[in-house]
Formats: C-alpha cells, sequence, structure tokens
C-alpha cells in the first residue's frame, strides 16, 4: 500500500476554523504553494486535493500543480463536496457543479475524484427519502465520469453507513462509483471500523486514514462529530492494523491517505504539521506488516 496526505489537514490553514471550536492559527496555506511545499517534504506517494481549498475550475491553476506533482511523480486525487456534497439529494445545483469538476480531474493529472452526497447533517434523516434523493444523482455523476474516464470515489461522510453505501452502490450500478473509505467515520456512526473496511474494501480506491479519540471535556455521543474528534493515526480507538489488513484482504492496494479533521484537545498544542508527520511514521511502520502477512 501507499501512504499520503490530504489537504484536508491543514483546513485551519486554508481559512476554514470550526466556528466557537478551533482558533485561527494566523497562518494561510495556498494548495499550489505551501502545501504541496509541505506534502512533497514528507516523501509521501499520493496527495488528495480539495476543492474547496482552491480553484479547481482554473485551468491554469490546475496545469500548474500537476505540473509540480508530475516532476516528482506523485499521484493525486480531487476532492470535491466539503461540506454538504450533494446536500442529501436535494440540491440538483450541486449536482452540476460536481459534474463540473470532473474533466478538471484529468487536468490535473488523476482519474479518481473523491465525492460527497451529504454530511453528518443528514446522519439521522429518514434512510429511505435520502438514498431515494441520492441514488439518481449519483447515477446522473457516474455517467458523465464514465465519459470522462474518471472515478468517482463516495466518502462514507458520516452520513451513511457501509450497509448503506454498498446499497447506493449496488443501486447505481457503475464501475465508475466506487468508495473513498474513511476510517473514523466509521465510529461516528458507532460502526466497527475493521468490519466497515472489510465490506467497504472491495469497492474502494481511496482513503482517509483518520484516528478518533473521544473529548476530554465530555459530551454526547450522539453528537457524531465534536464528541469524536481526531487525533494522530495509531493513537486513537481505531485498530488500524486491523483495518488495514482488512483493506489489503478485501483487495485494496491504494493509498492511505492520512486526513485530520477536528482535533482533539489533548492534541491541539502539538500542530497540524506535527500530527501528520506523526501520523505518517506510524502508517509506515504497520503498513510492511501488513503488506507481508
Amino acid at each position: 500500500m501507499k501512504i499520503g496526505i490530504d489537504s484536508y489537514c491543514f483546513h485551519r490553514y486554508f481559512g476554514e476554523i470550526y466556528e466557537d471550536i478551533q482558533t485561527d492559527p494566523g497562518t494561510r496555506w495556498r494548495m499550489e504553494k505551501e502545501f504541496l511545499d509541505f506534502a512533497l517534504a514528507q516523501e509521501i506517494d499520493e496527495v488528495a486535493l480539495e476543492a474547496c481549498f482552491f480553484d479547481a475550475l482554473d485551468d491554469g491553476l490546475c496545469a500548474e500543480i500537476k505540473d509540480r506533482l508530475d516532476d516528482v511523480g506523485l499521484d493525486r486525487v480531487l476532492g470535491w463536496g466539503h461540506p454538504e456534497g450533494l446536500w442529501g439529494g436535494t440540491k440538483p445545483e450541486e449536482l452540476e457543479a460536481l459534474k463540473r469538476h470532473i474533466p478538471q480531474t484529468l487536468k490535473l493529472g488523476s482519474t479518481r475524484m473523491r465525492i460527497t452526497a451529504a454530511s453528518m447533517n443528514y446522519a439521522k434523516a429518514p434512510r429511505e427519502e435520502l438514498i431515494g434523493r441520492v441514488v439518481p444523482m449519483l447515477r446522473d455523476a457516474a455517467k458523465v465520469a464514465e465519459e470522462h474516464g474518471v472515478t468517482l470515489a463516495l466518502e462514507n461522510h458520516i452520513d451513511f453507513t457501509s450497509l448503506e453505501m454498498v446499497r447506493i452502490l449496488d443501486e447505481v450500478d457503475s464501475d465508475y462509483l466506487r468508495v473513498n473509505f474513511d476510517t473514523g467515520n466509521t465510529i461516528r456512526l458507532f460502526e466497527d471500523p475493521v468490519e466497515a473496511a472489510a465490506r467497504l474494501a472491495p469497492y474502494t480506491v481511496s482513503t482517509h486514514t483518520k484516528d478518533i479519540v473521544t473529548r476530554v471535556k465530555g459530551g454526547s455521543p450522539a453528537d457524531n462529530f465534536t464528541f469524536w474528534p481526531s487525533c494522530p493515526v495509531g493513537d486513537g480507538l481505531i485498530d488500524m492494523p486491523g483495518v488495514v489488513e482488512a483493506l489489503r484482504t478485501g483487495g485494496f492496494d491504494g493509498c492511505l491517505g492520512v486526513e485530520v479533521d477536528l482535533v482533539a484537545e489533548q492534541w491541539v498544542a502539538s500542530g497540524e504539521e506535527e500530527i501528520v508527520r506523526r501520523s505518517l511514521a506510524y502508517l509506515r511502520s504497520i503498513v510492511p506488516s501488513a503488506a507481508a502477512a
């Protein structure tokens, strides 16, 4: 397996500060400059570029990023849909935005595009209605993706369980709709991460490799996000060797892409750069053993 970084790890540096939860770090990054400077220095295999943090519809900017990644032979994924994706199938204009980004994936030198259909705001929505709305939109998007030779990777975005993800894929019935497996979001919907990994591995083409802890100062498990903050991979609740082995056994041999979202209180002082470096070191320590198995 490969190891990489999702640019969302640095969402505060790109200007997205969770209101009343996070502080402003006082610095700003650009995707084509500071983020790539940091990522390339880590000697990784892949980067995921979140379209919410740069203008992915700007052909010149895409060419600039592509050239830089081509020079070092780094794989890449375009991410679309933060924070609400298709808004649970309620906003046709977001489907059009998704489709406009599909050809930009190729201009970045990739054939994979991570997408979201909803968010944690839909975790408790009526399931049949929610799935019934998003499936036609995803089917439409998958047809456009097929025309361009791009594979869409639908993330379990604290909206759907792994069983629901499989159902959605079955109903869309396209080889151009696969999965971006988020390890941490499984716990946020009360799933066993290893079982979810085993279930989704045959469909997975990219990952958000995220570890989770619980809040130091308490909270309710009903709060899917703030009660379950993230931490350096390997320091949380997730059986990461078990997840990696389940993915490998299920046929996934792609990239374990480190992602950090809401940093747990006990790790805030470490800073995003150190959290990412620590996560990469941990993954490098367990990937060889998983591969050998």
